[in-house]
């Protein structure tokens, strides 16, 4: 395992992942949570394997849970072993993740795509017809260098809307992101 020290939150998400691929055990959250980890926030937990492919990334728009440490411990558990996309993390692939954690601030709406900074903001599409089609996409993302690009990915890749005249709502985001 890596001696080198990541954001504190980045080591739970560690912790939690190890401990279920290992012993299917849940991490609880440290007893003396910081004031960082006692708020309520939405937050992705996403895992590259060290030569940048993704390997699994799951997360909450808005928090779920009680503190930010168990909002972190359920997603990096479901991120590891939940992802559609991705067979479950194996024990012999934990030493070659790299691990972020992404921290959003509350979504507030926007009017339009020209008020959309990949590289600051990420961005929610929801169908203004069936609320569960929604999706997400965060902010800062290596082929993502266009709002109109993240409108696209997002609308058609994570929210299914695939009828360029359904009517949505957009919703943009920051993120806190640690590695």
């Amino acid at each position: 395992m890596s001696t080198l020290k990541h954001h504190p939150l980045v080591e739970l998400a560690r912790e939690a992942i190890a401990a279920y691929v290992v012993g299917r055990k849940r991490t609880a959250p440290p007893e003396k949570l910081s004031a960082e980890m006692q708020q309520r926030a939405g937050a992705f937990v996403s895992l590259h394997l060290k030569n940048g492919d993704l390997r699994g990334c799951i997360g909450t728009i808005d928090p779920q849970r009680d503190t930010l440490a168990e909002e972190i411990i359920e997603n990096a558990i479901s991120a590891s072993t939940r992802d559609p996309r991705f067979p479950p993390v194996r024990r012999d692939e934990l030493d070659r993740l790299d691990i972020s954690v992404d921290v959003l601030t509350p979504p507030e709406p926007i009017d339009s795509i020209h008020d959309q900074d990949p590289r600051q903001h990420g961005l929610i599409v929801q169908s203004m017809r069936t609320s569960w089609k929604r999706g997400l996409l965060l902010p800062d993302l290596d082929d993502i260098d266009t709002a109109e690009k993240q409108l696209f990915y997002t609308r058609v890749h994570k929210a299914n809307i695939t009828d360029p005249n359904e009517p949505v709502q957009l919703y943009r985001f920051r993120v806190q992101r640690y590695h």
